[in-house]
């Protein structure tokens, strides 16, 4: 295939700024599941493996984790002065800020959305049903979320 970028799933797989996305995503989702498991807040399976895979907000936040991660990765490999580094750079920023702003005061509001809307059910005022309530992160969270991508962004860009 001359002139044509050809597809090389080894070099994706082998990749550190795609190892250390995975890594650090995946990191943070098993340490929110480990934190969520010793604190008596999963009850099955589902629940498990929903934690794991899926589950928004909490301790660390995997949101964060990844886009520092793959920053710090960018930065490591071609520059810190490049302009993918600034692009991943501002990328990792936008996402930071929705995950400390507007998805939490998002869950925040549905949260009191939800406990209005129950209130005036229970009086027969309203037919109400439950809006989900998207978990967003508390700034300690973001902060771990950050120092777990960085860390883990050194290391798959270093080693």
């Amino acid at each position: 295939m001359s002139g044509q970028a050809s597809f090389d799933i080894h070099e994706l797989l082998t990749n550190p700024v795609f190892l250390s996305l995975v890594f650090s995503w995946f990191s943070a989702q098993f340490i929110k599941t480990l934190i969520s498991l010793l604190t008596g807040k999963i009850h099955s399976i589902s629940e498990l493996f929903n934690s794991l895979i899926w589950r928004t907000g909490g301790m660390p936040s995997s949101h964060s984790a990844l886009v520092v991660s793959l920053a710090t990765s960018v930065g490591y490999r071609n520059g810190f002065n490049s302009d993918i580094f600034l692009l991943a750079l501002a990328f990792a920023m936008v996402t930071v800020r929705d995950a400390l702003g507007v998805r939490r005061s998002t869950g925040i509001q549905a949260h009191a959305i939800n406990e209005i809307g129950e209130k005036l059910a229970l009086k027969n005022l309203l037919d109400f049903s439950r809006i989900k309530e998207v978990h967003g992160h508390k700034p300690f969270e973001v902060i771990m979320g950050c120092f777990l991508g960085l860390c883990i962004g050194v290391a798959f860009s270093a080693l």
